[in-house]
């Protein structure tokens, strides 16, 4: 028996090492995925104030998500390189358009409209933590000691960013409740998520952005909303396009690749980039308590980034189908059953396949292949 630096023991004995490209730190990969759809959604929040100061809250929600259904549409791939939408996934969709596109939303709209972009941009900071206590309940996601305290720092910098802007006072709490309400939505939205991460994501985006464009574009209309100016609309429709069409479908990759939990730890780091534009936007509320927040969620996100646990660990017999290459370990011919290629394909490609048994040991993060219990 030896023991793992982050998980306690773990029997190595008759263990393998993995084949081919693993990295020191398979996490970097997802990290920087997170980290960029974070950025983008980040930025979107202060730019839906403005857009959206006029709008009612589900027309706001509705041109949203049909900007993220326009580029879930020009996102998609073709069937052999990402794995299709099946008949069984729509339920689980359905539930994400509600709670992601709908809720979610919905009421950050109304919340913008009642508090400033920057405090409503650092209580979404909130979204990391129900993400990863669902993420945990439900998938049983590992979290080691580098984990925790990366979530801990990325929580922590949150709590002190709205610390910092409740003693500066003028924040409508009812404002703020609302976002609140709309962490929790994405939060039960992420977590449904990563069961369709092996899916093309730009199938996802497309399903879930036409389900809720459509169900809150019905609720505008029948409650009579008033409508945006031409160039609101259109600003809503890119702002939805790239800071939750693009930003979700990085966020599906993100998952992929480390993981629920970790996924939306780092996505905390949102908030702090949504601060700092509504700040370049007009907003000089920088303060010592904003720079110490944003420090510590750095700090945090830097964890993650660097993350490398490895131990012996059992794949059992697997059957199913997701993008891949043949280089990665896990998919060469060996590792298949009934199934090579003669030659191996180059690059990133989809069809069913099964996985044989396999025990070996190499450093790596809860992606697809790597759910296992601890």
């Amino acid at each position: 028996m030896s023991q793992d630096p982050n998980d306690g023991h773990h029997d190595h004995s008759n263990v393998q090492p993995a084949q081919a490209a693993h990295v020191a730190h398979p996490a970097l990969k997802g990290g920087l995925l997170a980290l960029l759809a974070a950025v983008l959604f980040g930025i979107s929040t202060p730019l839906v104030q403005r857009a959206g100061a006029h709008a009612g809250a589900f027309t706001t929600a509705a041109l949203l998500y049909g900007g993220a259904a326009l580029m879930g549409a020009w996102l998609r791939r073709p069937a052999a390189q990402e794995a299709a939408l099946r008949r069984t996934d729509f339920k689980r969709l359905a539930w994400m358009a509600l709670f992601g596109a709908a809720v979610g939303p919905v009421a950050l709209a109304w919340g913008l409209q009642q508090t400033s972009g920057t405090s409503a941009s650092l209580m979404l900071a909130l979204e990391a933590l129900f993400t990863a206590l669902l993420a945990r309940a439900l998938y049983r996601e590992t979290m080691d000691r580098r984990v925790a305290t990366a979530m801990g720092l990325l929580l922590l910098g949150g709590i002190v960013l709205v610390l910092d802007r409740g003693l500066h006072g003028g924040t409508e709490l009812l404002g703020l409740l609302a976002v609140l309400a709309a962490t929790v939505a994405w939060g039960i939205d992420n977590t449904l998520s990563r069961a369709l991460a092996e899916r093309d994501p730009g199938q996802v985006v497309l399903g879930k952005s036409l389900l809720g464009a459509g169900a809150t574009a019905l609720i505008a209309v029948a409650s009579g909303e008033s409508l945006p100016s031409g160039v609101a609309a259109a600003a809503l429709l890119a702002v939805g396009a790239c800071g939750y069409g693009l930003s979700l479908r990085l966020y599906l990759l993100a998952q992929r690749a480390f993981g629920a939990a970790r996924t939306g730890s780092v996505f905390a780091f949102a908030p702090f980039i949504g601060a700092l534009l509504a700040m370049a936007l007009g907003d000089r509320s920088l303060s010592w308590g904003m720079a110490a927040g944003g420090a510590l969620m750095l700090a945090g996100v830097a964890l993650h980034l660097a993350e490398s646990h490895a131990h012996g660990h059992d794949h059992a017999l697997l059957d199913h189908e997701h993008a891949h290459t043949h280089d990665d370990g896990h998919h060469d011919n060996d590792h298949l059953l009934d199934h090579t290629h003669d030659p191996i394909p180059q690059g990133t490609h989809s069809h069913p396949h099964r996985h044989t048994p396999l025990r070996h040991a190499h450093p790596h993060v809860p992606d697809v292949h790597h759910a296992h219990p601890h």
